[in-house]
């Protein structure tokens, strides 16, 4: 893997939490570079943006994201990771991921997942399964713990 950076996708969640610990067991010490792909239009920033006053909605997400990949990366140092901060705003959200990883000529990009199934994973969207199916490079779908079986 040269000297090729990992990508992680980090939201804040458990689950993108969890992504970085995993990632941190398997392919341990990697330049990485953690990112937060933000909205561009929030569906509360759609209506206020229908208001007298003009916000500059996009600069605030990325702002919001930048802060949200400097906690990540900062989680992914404590890992084990030499990893520096990245944000970006997109719509949809695996293509803001894709873009960057192409850019960066990422190793792998590691990304958790919320284990989303069924009707529920196609109402909601599965973000990790449309960057494995786009990203053409290696992706670690991180899921959830398993849950304990029932006493």
């Amino acid at each position: 893997m040269d000297d090729a950076p990992i990508l992680i996708c980090y939201d804040g969640s458990p689950g993108a939490r969890r992504a970085i610990t995993v990632a941190a067991d398997l392919i341990p010490g990697l330049r990485a570079v953690v990112l937060d792909v933000g909205q561009v239009l929030t569906v509360a920033e759609s209506y206020a943006a229908l208001g007298p006053t003009v916000w500059d909605f996009e600069e605030y997400n990325a702002e919001q994201a930048l802060a949200q990949a400097e906690a990540g990366a900062e989680y992914a140092r404590r890992a084990g990771f030499r990893a520096d901060a990245r944000a970006g705003v997109a719509a949809p959200t695996w293509e803001g991921v894709v873009d960057v990883a192409n850019e960066i000529h990422a190793a792998v990009i590691v990304v958790g997942s919320r284990g989303l199934r069924g009707a529920r994973e196609r109402l909601e969207g599965s973000v990790s399964h449309q960057i494995a199916e786009h990203a053409g490079r290696p992706v670690l779908i991180v899921p959830p713990p398993a849950r304990e079986a029932a006493s």
